[in-house]
């Protein structure tokens, strides 16, 4: 499809190429054109200057002219042959006049006065010379267009190395943006050009960004190693507490909710970091799901009537539909519903929708996307799009026509290259 495609760098070069080919053989085919044209003007003058001097001269010693001249009066000249003998140079001895009338009349016109009101016309005919023109004009357009046959071509090929180059520097691209951190363009041949340079200048920023992403999953993973043992003392800590002190109770909430911000930054380096592989077994989805949702403790519907039996991880399963649910409850809007379909799970809320930056760009760790989906760390579905790859499924989110959101998991699709 690239061959095929007008706007290709390829066509682009070749066009150029073209353009200045024409360039170059349109100001050769003018320079000579009017060269032979002023030759056969030329010609032609001689040629009848020839004639009008050997009359002249007869014509002084006879009075008669030889039978190829006429003697006429000024009066009797044609309106343009006439204009041309009254303002001829005083130094020339005739003037001339072409009288060209296409396609087939070309004539050359001279008249010399020889005194007594008399005047010598003579004429020559120029087809042959304007014939001989016209077929240069076309030999050369012909031999321009022969020439763009083969010079097209040749650079629409020529430029392939180059078309190479670059095609191979953009797949590099979208393979580091899908997250392939390894790839590189790396050079290859001796060329040392600007996609040489640009090259270089990618696999340089490929390298930053690896080692600055992996120096912030480092800091992710220590630090949430690191808050794990204060996390533990804080937490059994909080247990020794009275039950029934209202201090003591939001002190074991937010301690709760901590150790489960920091067991989800773990969980993220985990799986940025490819560690996390699927240990696979036969369950039947339909009452996976509805005891998973069960255990949430929330008021969720759930419908699984077509559900079949995969063969799937259920221990990421039941972390993904947890992740989804709570994330629906809580930046949602009841009734929550859940939709087990085949191998399919929807989620939906009835609340105000997912914001468009998430559709268009995916979850994004610690943002939530917009203030009517409520506060939080972003988490909750970003776990959940990277448990879906692990299990090689594939997890889609949108908005219902009627309002809400949905998201759906397709444990018999492939991953999404989003």
């Amino acid at each position: 499809m690239a061959l095929l495609n007008p706007r290709a760098l390829r066509w682009k070069i070749a066009a150029l190429t073209a353009a200045a080919c024409c360039a170059v053989a349109a100001v050769i085919g003018v320079l000579v054109h009017q060269a032979m044209s002023e030759r056969g003007d030329r010609t032609g003058e001689q040629r009848v200057g020839a004639r009008l001097t050997a009359a002249e001269r007869e014509y002084t010693r006879t009075g008669t002219a030889p039978i190829d001249i006429e003697i006429r009066t000024p009066q009797e000249l044609e309106a343009p042959l006439a204009h041309a003998l009254a303002t001829k140079d005083p130094n020339g001895l005739y003037a001339t006049w072409y009288d060209r009338r296409p396609p087939n009349w070309y004539w050359l016109w001279a008249a010399m006065p020889v005194g007594d009101n008399r005047v010598l016309v003579a004429r020559t005919d120029m087809s042959a010379e304007v014939r001989g023109l016209q077929l240069l004009d076309r030999s050369i357009i012909k031999a321009v267009l022969a020439a763009l046959a083969v010079v097209v071509p040749l650079a629409a090929l020529a430029t392939e190395p180059m078309n190479r180059r670059l095609r191979r520097g953009s797949r590099t691209a979208r393979a580091i943006a899908d997250g392939d951190l390894d790839a590189r363009i790396g050079s290859r041949g001796r060329a040392r050009d600007e996609i040489t340079e640009m090259s270089a200048a990618v696999d340089v920023m490929a390298e930053a960004l690896q080692r600055k992403l992996e120096n912030e999953r480092r800091f992710t993973a220590d630090v949430a190693h690191e808050l794990r043992t204060p996390l533990m003392g804080l937490s059994t800590a909080a247990g020794l507490l009275p039950q029934d002190d209202e201090a003591a109770e939001l002190v074991r909430d937010r301690a709760l909710a901590l150790n489960g911000l920091v067991e989800d930054l773990l969980e993220i380096s985990r799986l940025d970091a490819g560690a996390e592989r699927a240990r696979t077994d036969v369950v039947p989805l339909g009452d996976l799901v509805a005891d998973v949702v069960r255990r949430t403790g929330t008021q969720t519907v759930v419908t699984t009537g077509d559900a079949q039996v995969v063969e799937t991880d259920p221990r990421r399963v039941e972390r993904i539909v947890v992740n989804l649910v709570t994330n629906a409850h809580r930046h949602g809007a009841a009734p929550v519903e859940v939709t087990v379909a085949g191998t399919r799970i929807v989620v939906r809320d009835h609340g105000p929708g997912l914001p468009a930056t998430l559709l268009a760009e995916g979850p994004q760790r610690f943002r939530t996307g917009s203030s009517e989906r409520g506060r939080g760390h972003g988490l909750g579905l970003t776990i959940a799009l990277g448990q879906a790859e692990v299990l090689g499924a594939r997890l889609t989110f949108a908005n219902a026509p009627d309002g809400g959101a949905t998201a759906t998991l397709d444990l018999a699709s492939p991953p999404s290259e989003t």
